[in-house]
C-alpha cells in the first residue's frame, strides 16, 4: 500500500517537534543534511548578513532593489511572523505550503533519529534546496544568531554583512559587546567582501584584524560609505555611486544606516557582474516591505506594530516614535519573551508611555504579564495586566481617542500573534506553534 505524503500541518507539527532539543551550535548536521542532497548549496550566490539588529531590513532592502533589476531573488529569514513558510520566499511570495511539507519529508528520511537536528538546523537545509531547486540568481540569507556556529555559516556568500552590534541572546554569545561581535565576526570568509554599518571602536578593530587574517576587503559605513539623512530621504555617497533624494519605504530613523549598507552590498554585487540601474535602485528603496518593523496598521487610532525585542533595538523604537509621530497620549501593548533582557526593555520603552497593557503572545517563552508590570513599577506608570494579547488590543482601542497612538511591542512574537488578531485572514497562522 501506498504510504501518504506527510500533510503540511504534519510538517509543521514534527519541525516544532524539534525544539525540544533547543538551541546547538555547530555546523555539522546542517552540512550533513545538505551533503545527502548533493550539497545544492555549493556554487550559488548569496547575501549573508549578521547583526544584532537590523538584519531584515537590509536584506528586504537588498532583495527588493534586485528583485525590481529583474532578478529572481531568495530570502530565508527568522524567526517567521505568523507562518512557518514566512521564511522561505522568492520574489516576495511564500513556499507553498506542499512544497514545504515535501522537504521536511524528504529531510526526515535523511536524519540520524538518535541524533536529530535542531529546528533552525532544517529550517536552514530547506531554505538553501529550495533556493537551489528553484534556480534563484541569488539569495538573502539572514543568520540565525551569532554568526560563527549559526547553521547559515555554511555558505559561502558573494558579500558578508554585519549590521550592527548591541546585546542580545547573552546567554549563548557572551556578556561582552567584544565577545558577540567575536561570534559575528565568524561569517567573515577568506577573500569576501565584508560590510558593516557598527560603529564601536573596538568591535571595528576585531573585524578589520579578522578581515585581515582572512584577505577579505573590509569596508565601513561611515568611512568608505557615507550618507546624510533628509526626512524620509537619504543622500548616498557610496564607492562610486553618488544619490540623490532616495525615498525609504520602511519608516524610522534608524532606516536611514540600514539603507546605506543596503545599498554598499548593491555596489560590491555589481563590482561581481550584477547589473543594477539607478532607476531600480529609487524603486527598489521606496517599495520595500517588511511587516511588523514600525508598521502603522492604522491611523484612526493610530496603530503601530514594533518587533523590538532588545534594547538597541527598543531605544531605536523610542527614538522613532518620539520624532517621527505626534499623538495626544500614548497607550503601550507590551509583550516580551523571558528569555530576553526584560528589565532593560521595559525601562526602555515603558517610560514615554501614559498607560502600559502587560499582556503575553501564545508562545512558551513568553513572560507571564505580572513579571512585566512588576518589573515596571517603579517607573510609576498606569498600567494594568491583561493576560491575553486580544484582550489587550480590545481595551486598548476601547481607551484610545482619536489622536492616541497604540504601539504594540516587545517581541516578534507579539506582534505576530497581533496581526493574526487584526487581520485573520490575511495573516492566517499556523495551526501548530
Amino acid at each position: 500500500m501506498k504510504k501518504e505524503r506527510m500533510s503540511y500541518a504534519e510538517a509543521v507539527e514534527y519541525l516544532y517537534s524539534l525544539q525540544k532539543y533547543g538551541i546547538k551550535f555547530g555546523l555539522s548536521k546542517t552540512s550533513n543534511l545538505l551533503k545527502a542532497f548533493g550539497n545544492p548549496h555549493r556554487g550559488q550566490r548569496y547575501v549573508h548578513i549578521a547583526g544584532t539588529n537590523g538584519k531584515g531590513s537590509v536584506a528586504a532592502m537588498v532583495e527588493s532593489i534586485l528583485r525590481t533589476s529583474g532578478l529572481k531573488v531568495g530570502f530565508y529569514s527568522s524567526p517567521h511572523l505568523v507562518r512557518f513558510t514566512e521564511r522561505f520566499r522568492i520574489n516576495g511570495k511564500e513556499i507553498p505550503s506542499e512544497s514545504a511539507a515535501g522537504l521536511v519529508e524528504e529531510l526526515k528520511a535523511v536524519m540520524d533519529p538518535g541524533q536529530p537536528p535542531t529546528f533552525f538546523e532544517v529550517a536552514t537545509a530547506m531554505g538553501l534546496i529550495y533556493f537551489a531547486r528553484e534556480e534563484v540568481d541569488i539569495a538573502m540569507i539572514e543568520v540565525g544568531m551569532g554568526g560563527r556556529l549559526d547553521a547559515t555559516n555554511v555558505i559561502r556568500p558573494a558579500v558578508s554583512v554585519i549590521t550592527n552590534i548591541s546585546f542580545d541572546h547573552q546567554a549563548f554569545l557572551g556578556n561582552r559587546l567584544i565577545e558577540i561581535a567575536r561570534e559575528k565576526a565568524g561569517i567573515i570568509k577568506r577573500g569576501i567582501d565584508l560590510v558593516t554599518a557598527a560603529t564601536q571602536r573596538p568591535v571595528l578593530e576585531l573585524f578589520r584584524k579578522a578581515c585581515e587574517d582572512k584577505g577579505a576587503p573590509f569596508w565601513r559605513v561611515g568611512q568608505n560609505i557615507r550618507y546624510r539623512a533628509a526626512g524620509n530621504t537619504i543622500h548616498y555617497d557610496g564607492f562610486k555611486r553618488k544619490l540623490k533624494d532616495l525615498e525609504l519605504g520602511l519608516a524610522g530613523s534608524y532606516q536611514h544606516r540600514n539603507a546605506a549598507l543596503a545599498l554598499s552590498v548593491i555596489e560590491l554585487l555589481e563590482r561581481g557582474g550584477l547589473r543594477v540601474s539607478e532607476e531600480h535602485i529609487r524603486e527598489g528603496l521606496k517599495s520595500v516591505y517588511w511587516p511588523g518593523r514600525l508598521q502603522v496598521v492604522s491611523r484612526d487610532p493610530l496603530l503601530i506594530l514594533d518587533g523590538a525585542h532588545n534594547p538597541g533595538a527598543i531605544r531605536c523604537l523610542f527614538q522613532a516614535i518620539r520624532g517621527g509621530f505626534r499623538y495626544k497620549r500614548l497607550i503601550l501593548v507590551l509583550g516580551v519573551m523571558a528569555d530576553k533582557d526584560v528589565r532593560n526593555i521595559i525601562w526602555g520603552i515603558v517610560p514615554m508611555a501614559d498607560h502600559v497593557l502587560f499582556t503575553r503572545p501564545e508562545y512558551y517563552r513568553a513572560a507571564a504579564p505580572e513579571t512585566l508590570m512588576q518589573e515596571a513599577s517603579p517607573l510609576g506608570k498606569p498600567g494594568e495586566i491583561q493576560p491575553s494579547l486580544a484582550k489587550a488590543l480590545e481595551k486598548a482601542r476601547h481607551m484610545a481617542d482619536r489622536e492616541d497612538l497604540i504601539l504594540v511591542t516587545g517581541s516578534l512574537f507579539t506582534v505576530g500573534e497581533t496581526m493574526a488578531i487584526l487581520d485573520p485572514e490575511g495573516y492566517k497562522p499556523d495551526s501548530i506553534r
